[in-house]
């Protein structure tokens, strides 16, 4: 593959944007040394990177293109509601709009806040959460990676320079599927957390009425249980994971799939703790969400007719059907050669990701380089293997036979050792206190 052109503009992005892009996820020390240094241009579930190569892409912009890449209805509304003007100094009608279908698709938004990314929403839920109970500490899932940039979030994990050590010990941890474990947080801080903060699911399932029971112990401490749907909000269920599991949290947060990679996001949830960022009150005033660009008509005409599309299509449906045709080709691939203790699939098809294990069976960032190295060279990327709407038959079955030949390698390099095959240096987690 060429890359002259990637390779020259990554050099001037590292000399103009500290890490070389704006997002950790998409930095260079995610990816190995043959990876494309920029897409340039996306259709559907293929992209094609600054020197014309293409790809099927199974990042979908970190999960946020739920429909495809440009895709045309979806282009053609924010083009539409561009013409008209993206920012006023009054509300849009169209803000109306879209908080009324986001009350009338989740069961728990009595109240909706639009804003621009997941940080923005999660912090203004703890926030609220914070003023609504009078209490300090936040209670975030150990085993799940990530809420926000924000400083209650980031002071406590291995990037946590910067962020002073009294906004550090407002955040304690609870493990996942563990009751107990919770419970003691609650022993230990009595009266002190306002809120609990995860996701319904990430890798592993919640046993039964785990998440119910979450719910419930918050009640019974006074605190608020809030769930993060960024990811699987519009890919478990139209309604979001909430839906699907049958709970109702007292706030939630959307956004990535929202509005097919347009950025916009939503903080949604029970009314009396909403409004105590509005003007209906005599309580003290909460400064919940005031983003300049938080209720841009493009977006918001984007997300509605993502929406749309969403209803029309049964589109959730395909992401699951899609995935699990994924899924069986990618483990009958490595059952066949012998490799299915050292290469997994883990989530739902919905929204699969691999681990990548060693001769010892330990989860390895060397042999995930490998398989990305791999699947790379046989015109794939995939830092995860999240389908979309526009994973089509074709798509799957080439993707199963790039990731078969990926994986013959990586047979081979767990018996001769990955240092034959692996060109270059391996990728290194996000959360590491140094480069």
């Amino acid at each position: 593959m060429k890359m002259q052109q990637s390779r020259a503009l990554q050099q001037k992005s590292h000399s103009l944007i500290p890490g070389g892009c704006h997002t950790y996820a998409k930095g260079d020390d995610q990816y190995p040394v043959n990876a494309p240094g920029f897409i340039a241009r996306g259709e559907g579930c293929h992209v094609w990177d600054l020197d014309g190569n293409e790809y099927i892409e199974y990042g979908m912009g970190l999960r946020s293109v739920t429909l495809g890449h440009a895709y045309p209805p979806v282009v053609e509304a924010a083009r539409r509601q561009m013409l008209l003007g993206t920012n006023f100094t009054r509300p849009a009608p169209i803000e109306v709009d879209c908080a009324e279908a986001i009350h009338d698709l989740i069961g728990s938004a009595e109240m909706v806040k639009f804003a621009k990314n997941g940080s923005d929403a999660t912090t203004a839920a703890v926030k609220i959460a914070r003023a609504y109970t009078g209490r300090d500490l936040v209670a975030v899932c150990a085993d799940q990676p990530f809420f926000s940039t924000d400083d209650w979030f980031i002071g406590s994990t291995a990037m946590s320079a910067g962020i002073p050590e009294a906004i550090r010990s407002m955040t304690v941890k609870f493990p996942y599927n563990n009751l107990d474990g919770v419970n003691a947080l609650f022993r230990q801080y009595p009266g002190q957390i306002a809120c609990i903060i995860m996701e319904a699911v990430t890798v592993c399932e919640p046993q039964k009425d785990y998440l119910q029971q979450m719910q419930r112990i918050c009640r019974e401490n006074g605190a608020l249980f809030i769930l993060d749907e960024m990811i699987n909000g519009f890919r478990w269920h139209l309604g979001g994971a909430q839906a699907y599991y049958g709970i109702r949290p007292d706030l939630s947060t959307f956004g990535k799939g929202m509005a097919n990679g347009f950025s916009v996001s939503a903080l949604v949830g029970r009314k009396d703790i909403m409004e105590l960022g509005g003007l209906q009150h005599d309580r003290e005033r909460v400064f919940l969400l005031s983003t300049t660009h938080g209720a841009e008509t493009h977006a918001l005409a984007a997300c509605l007719k993502t929406l749309e599309l969403y209803r029309e299509n049964d589109v959730v449906a395909h992401l699951w059907r899609t995935g699990r045709m994924l899924a069986d080709g990618v483990a009958r691939a490595a059952k066949e050669l012998g490799i299915d203790d050292y290469f997994q699939l883990a989530g739902r098809p919905c929204n699969l990701i691999y681990i990548a294990r060693d001769p010892d069976k330990q989860p390895s960032q060397v042999f995930r380089t490998l398989f990305l190295q791999e699947t790379i060279k046989r015109g794939l990327i995939a830092p995860s293997l999240v389908v979309s709407y526009s994973h089509g038959e074709n798509d799957i079955e080439r993707t199963v036979e790039a990731i078969g030949g990926a994986l013959g390698v990586y047979a081979m390099a767990l018996q001769d050792g990955p240092e034959k095959y692996l060109e270059g240096r391996p990728v290194k987690p996000v959360f590491r206190s140094r480069n």
